[in-house]
């Protein structure tokens, strides 16, 4: 019976790209369905086989703790330098950019909410 090992839904193409060259190395028999372009259905990587699923699922833990330890500190390193932030790191570097951003989620809401609320 078929084993889903991974969700491709929001994954880079960086990390599938990644875990194809994982499988492939340490001789894993997968196969992959792409998500649809509307988000409907996840698309991810499968195997067949439980012992294969279970062998398959060692590899992603590991590749995934050895990413998050490199992800974390790349992020850690922009920040180090002064390259990343949060809200006001991206005000000070991108005023216009970053004030329209906050414009169009405050017009967003308010028509959102706009039903909902009382006026006169």
């Amino acid at each position: 019976m078929p084993q889903h090992l991974m969700n491709l839904r929001h994954v880079p193409d960086d990390e599938a790209d990644e875990i194809r060259a994982l499988f492939e190395a340490h001789g894993v028999v997968w196969y992959e369905t792409p998500p649809s372009r509307w988000g409907i259905s996840m698309g991810g990587f499968w195997v067949h086989d439980d012992e294969e699923a279970a062998r398959a699922r060692a590899l992603l833990e590991a590749y995934h703790r050895q990413r998050q330890e490199t992800q974390r500190q790349t992020y850690e390193d922009l920040l180090a330098r002064g390259e990343s932030g949060g809200v006001w790191f991206m005000l000070r570097r991108h005023p216009v950019r970053t004030l329209v951003a906050c414009l169009a989620i405050l017009v967003m809401m308010g028509l959102s909410l706009l039903p909902f609320i009382r006026i006169g």
